[in-house]
């Protein structure tokens, strides 16, 4: 996601004006989190977490992954989101079939995976996962991405179509007009980020805002999201805001998406809303389209089992 001069991808921006960047992380611009507790998970936390391997990239990146299910099954690549790590997936692998290969990504920056000064564009997290694929000998992946993940993933299909099966891109957006008027923006991120200070707590108001749910998600799952959100150096967060997330140019690139590809949006996601939805389906006009009623930012910690059904078909179409 960075400016590495050897890799990074310099695209003409279709986009006129410079706004603040709007709101790309559900957990802070939904209401605080209800006291329930949501469904109980299906995966040990801690032994997820011992499963982790790390492989030691071209790129000078050592990047954390795990895999699960069939290692001769088809390969399906799972994409985090900002802040996030592979445990992102955690509430839906128990209901994604055996017989895929799950190949999930702690992104640099991120969970257990190298944390450098440089870089973070999309261009540097998709050739990340490119190098990876390399690393474990998989030709070609299908491609699934949560919000940034979904930017990821979008970025990786355009610019290695041959290394891409079908791709689902889940919270995503095809870029915002900007100039859309701030005051139908529900939170300026961007000023609350670059407003906290170093080290980040874990259980600060403001983290607890950007990881709040609008349905009961587990506790503990949480708890170890936020913990490991404060662990992420303050300047890598910036870092990611300002190269990856900031006025991103997807309008150019969408084209080169020919993949089938699946899009899935909660219907009350307060970050990725119609404007969001109508960018990409227009970038994409050919993707099949899915709407949770009534779900937020991350449905599919919301209903897992629902979303993995619909993730699970999708992908089952080969050919």
């Amino acid at each position: 996601m960075n400016h590495r001069t050897s890799h990074s991808i310099r695209l003409a921006g279709l986009l006129l004006c410079t706004l603040a960047l709007p709101a790309w992380r559900a957990h802070a611009a939904m209401p605080a989190a209800t006291p329930a507790e949501g469904p109980p998970l299906k995966i040990n936390l801690d032994a997820f977490e011992a499963m982790k391997k790390k492989a030691a990239l071209p790129d000078g990146i050592k990047l954390a992954y795990l895999q699960m299910g069939d290692p001769n099954g088809p390969p399906v690549v799972l994409i985090h989101g900002y802040t996030d790590s592979a445990r992102d997936w955690v509430p839906m692998l128990p209901y994604l079939p055996k017989r895929f290969r799950l190949i999930l990504v702690d992104l640099r920056g991120h969970g257990q995976s190298s944390k450098p000064d440089c870089c973070y564009d999309l261009y540097d997290f998709a050739y990340d996962v490119k190098l990876l694929l390399d690393h474990l000998h998989v030709r070609k992946a299908d491609i699934v991405g949560h919000s940034l993940g979904s930017l990821i993933a979008q970025r990786f299909a355009e610019t290695w179509p041959q290394r891409t099966n079908r791709v689902v891109l889940i919270s995503s957006t095809g870029g915002r007009n900007p100039c859309e008027p701030a005051s139908k923006r529900q939170f300026d991120f961007a000023a609350q980020i670059r407003a906290q200070k170093a080290p980040l707590q874990a259980n600060s108001p403001f983290m607890r805002e950007w990881w709040s749910s609008p349905t009961p998600v587990n506790r503990e799952f949480i708890r170890r999201e936020r913990q490991d959100a404060a662990k992420i150096p303050l300047r890598v967060w910036l870092a990611v805001l300002d190269q990856a997330l900031t006025n991103p140019d997807l309008q150019t690139m969408l084209p080169r998406l020919k993949a089938p590809t699946l899009l899935i949006w909660g219907s009350k996601d307060p970050i990725m809303g119609p404007q969001d939805r109508a960018s990409l389906e227009a970038g994409l006009p050919h993707a099949e389209v899915k709407i949770f009623k009534g779900l937020g930012h991350n449905p599919f910690w919301e209903q897992p089992r629902a979303v993995a059904t619909v993730i699970a078909r999708f992908l089952e179409k080969r050919g």
